[in-house]
């Protein structure tokens, strides 16, 4: 799997999320301490002052974290959390997917953004073993 290929599609999809952002973005929210606040630069409103830094911010985020988890795997499928399908899924797909995944689990609102990446990325396309 390469994830250049795979996640080169996800830096635009952020803009396509039906978003819950009733309200601006806020410093707090780049700082990313919970997924609540990755979650509001990702569905943050095109009319915000802060929307082209949110987006941005929110790609570079998940794409990034799931970089270092590629890098760390590589070809190891036997420790491997996350198998996607082929066709894999695009950049977008795969944002949206989890951003909308985690919309659905307000439970984790409070958790670190890394973590509920991957509980969904590990429920959206789990490793079969």
């Amino acid at each position: 799997m390469n994830p250049r290929k795979l996640f080169k599609p996800l830096l635009f999809i952020c803009m396509f999320i039906p978003g819950i952002a009733a309200s601006e973005v806020t410093e707090e929210d780049f700082m990313v301490k919970t997924t609540k606040n990755l979650v509001n630069l990702c569905t943050v409103s095109t009319d915000d002052p802060h929307y082209k830094e949110a987006i941005e911010f929110c790609r570079g985020y998940l794409v990034g974290a799931y970089h270092y988890y590629a890098a760390q795997h590589g070809d190891e499928k036997a420790n491997q959390l996350v198998c996607f399908p082929e066709p894999n899924p695009t950049r977008y797909e795969a944002i949206e997917k989890v951003i909308s995944w985690a919309q659905q689990h307000p439970e984790f609102m409070n958790e670190l953004p890394v973590e509920t990446e991957f509980r969904a990325l590990t429920e959206l396309w789990p490793c079969k073993k």
